[in-house]
């Protein structure tokens, strides 16, 4: 009973501290919070990828949700777009998602598991909204991975002092997604590149 009792403190405090400061918090901390041990806080989640899957399975669920509720939408278009706010708007009320959304955890399989869902949907809904003619044709699955990295720089700097600068830069750049375009984009990152750099910012972020 005492261990199942410390878990759920443990959760719920790593939940409050990763919303408020990010993943890359000490798991010191999170201990002092959930009013344990680091000692008990390890023994109940032997690794940070550990906890994080605990933390955020469920905001996962939801992330993973709303691709499939945005491919059920009758509108293409307004599907593909509803999901980037929605996307973009769980950063911004949860500096921790933000974190997530913007790194890979491969020890964390559930979490990436979720992940592979949303991201297969999300391939599905660009080719609809492609198919209305209201995305730009040169738009690729790497330009979400760019946005949800500057969207998570920004709610990094802005958050407390200017909590509309998000939701303009998200409205800036499906603005930007929108055809026609009078140019063309340079080609995209390659997919590997840009995973390793997304591995970058958790091994960076990593105590």
């Amino acid at each position: 009973m005492d261990a199942e009792r410390n878990r759920e403190r443990i959760i719920a405090a790593a939940r409050t501290t990763f919303a408020a400061e990010g993943i890359d918090v000490p798991m010191s901390a999170v201990a002092r919070a959930a009013g344990v041990g680091i000692a008990t806080l390890f023994r109940r989640f032997p690794t940070r990828e550990d906890l994080l899957d605990a933390v955020f399975a469920d905001t996962m669920h939801t992330y993973a949700d709303a691709a499939e509720k945005a491919l059920a939408d009758r509108d293409p278009w307004n599907g593909f777009t509803g999901y980037i706010r929605t996307v973009c708007s769980m950063q911004a009320t949860n500096r921790g998602f933000a974190d997530i959304l913007t790194m890979t955890f491969p020890a964390a399989t559930h979490l990436e598991e979720l992940r592979a869902r949303a991201y297969h949907d999300f391939l599905e809904l660009i080719d609809r909204a492609k198919a209305t003619g209201r995305l730009r044709p040169d738009f690729t699955d790497q330009d979400m991975v760019i946005l949800l990295m500057a969207n998570a720089g920004v709610i990094a700097a802005t958050a407390h002092a200017a909590p509309e600068s998000s939701p303009r830069l998200v409205a800036y750049m499906i603005q930007a997604f929108t055809a026609p375009q009078p140019e063309t984009l340079p080609p995209p990152p390659d997919p590997d590149a840009l995973a390793h750099a997304m591995l970058g910012l958790s091994c960076d972020r990593s105590p």
